[in-house]
């Protein structure tokens, strides 16, 4: 009897891993993330306004609350994602994650008071927690060990190009219409055609992943959980230096989602002029992952890393210390590089140093560390900016996000897609 086809024994024949081999559906998964992406944007822009102009919010902490709690709840929805999809497969999780999403622009457009608007972002944190680390998941499943920078740097490019488009058109919307609620119009679009295109179109990829497994050294036992969280944080120090760089890459764009709408508009810029600010920063960090994820495969993860902290960095100091709207342009576009080098090459450094067989659920705990940092930079800056000022909370981050690139300097040890 022919051995290898068997339910049990392995996957498909037809299964094969790369990029070329599955082009049609990793490209509906680079049109899926950018819809997900598109959710986030609908806030870089105008949901800080909001608070200020509409809620007559005055504390920092107080309009900061929104992503202090879609950071929050996004970190934990990442912590299981890994997990519910390696149980329940990765298509029911993305689209679990479409379904919670739909009522999120309904809710922040017709929102009567901002507590409205927090509940909004607690569905926000979990449709982003479920959705965007499936699509990623998925993705490196398809590829398979050798292109995984490429793999997530196309992924965060429809992501955060999104973003950066959103954030433009929803400053342009308000700028024309008001801040509610023609803007979230998009969100309403992005989050049913999400859904359906994950309903009908994306397929699992599990058997992708059985494939892979297949190839690779068999690691001894399995690792529960708890093993798996302990050593993505601290246990390995590989791991650990990515945990703690990502957590300071979303605290720093935890920070500036906040701060810099506010920062931009206390010296008289107006709501269009800050929505084209707010989108250079996510539109140069996702059209340069293109090139960015390709060069981690190529020479390495470890440099990227360093030199991107250290250019995110620059950009934050260049931003706090002028007063100009050209000045501020270039603050966002060394952002939005520095976040480009940092962001696929870490994803791709935790998938390097995690086998297959608990790769997703290491790619949740890292998730969860980096997305806390949303929570974290808010909640900091919020603090800062209402004690000591909004230039002393912008300058802080800056220099914390330095010091993270020097700890992935000592800590992380080269890898390309081993």
């Amino acid at each position: 009897m022919a051995s290898g086809n068997r339910v049990g024994d392995g996957p498909p024949p037809d299964v094969r891993l790369g990029l070329k081999e599955n082009l049609g559906q990793f490209s509906l998964l680079v049109l899926v993330n950018a819809f997900v992406g598109g959710m986030v944007g609908l806030e870089r822009t105008v949901v800080p306004l909001v608070g200020s102009e509409e809620f007559g919010l005055v504390l920092r902490t107080a309009i900061f609350s929104f992503i202090v709690t879609f950071g929050v709840v996004k970190a934990f929805s990442n912590l299981f994602a890994g997990g519910l999809a390696d149980r329940f497969g990765r298509k029911r999780v993305l689209v679990a994650g479409w379904i919670i999403g739909v009522p999120v622009p309904f809710m922040i457009m017709l929102a009567p008071s901002w507590g409205w608007v927090v509940a909004a972002n607690v569905l926000l944190g979990m449709n982003q927690g479920l959705a965007w680390s499936t699509t990623v998941i998925m993705k490196i499943d398809l590829v398979g060990p050798r292109g995984r920078g490429l793999a997530v740097g196309l992924n965060e490019f429809a992501g955060y190009l999104a973003v950066g488009a959103t954030a433009w058109l929803t400053g342009y919307l308000a700028s024309v219409y008001g801040l509610r609620p023609e803007p979230f119009y998009l969100g309403a679009a992005y989050a049913l055609l999400g859904l359906l295109i994950s309903v009908f179109l994306v397929r699992d990829t599990r058997e992708h992943v059985r494939l892979e497994m297949e190839e690779h050294p068999k690691e001894p036992g399995s690792l529960t959980f708890r093993e798996v969280f302990k050593k993505t944080s601290y246990g390995d120090r590989n791991l650990l230096a990515c945990s703690q760089a990502g957590l300071v890459n979303n605290l720093n764009d935890g920070m500036s989602w906040g701060v810099f709408p506010l920062f931009f508009a206390s010296f008289g810029l107006g709501v269009g002029k800050i929505g084209v600010l707010k989108a250079v920063y996510p539109a140069v960090w996702g059209a340069l992952q293109v090139f960015t994820g390709p060069l981690s495969d190529r020479w390495g993860r470890k440099g990227l890393i360093v030199a991107g902290m250290w250019t995110q960095a620059a950009g934050i100091f260049v931003t706090v210390a002028t007063r100009s709207f050209g000045w501020w342009t270039l603050g966002s576009v060394l952002l939005g590089l520095g976040t480009a080098m940092v962001y696929p090459s870490l994803i791709a450094a935790v998938s390097d140093n995690a086998h297959p067989s608990w790769r997703a659920r290491s790619l949740s705990v890292y998730r969860f560390w980096r997305d806390l940092g949303y929570a974290a930079g808010a909640l900091s800056a919020g603090i800062i900016a209402d004690t000591l000022g909004i230039s002393w909370a912008i300058g802080s981050v800056g220099a914390l996000t330095f010091v993270s690139g020097a700890v992935v300097a000592l800590l992380l040890k080269e890898s390309r897609g081993r």
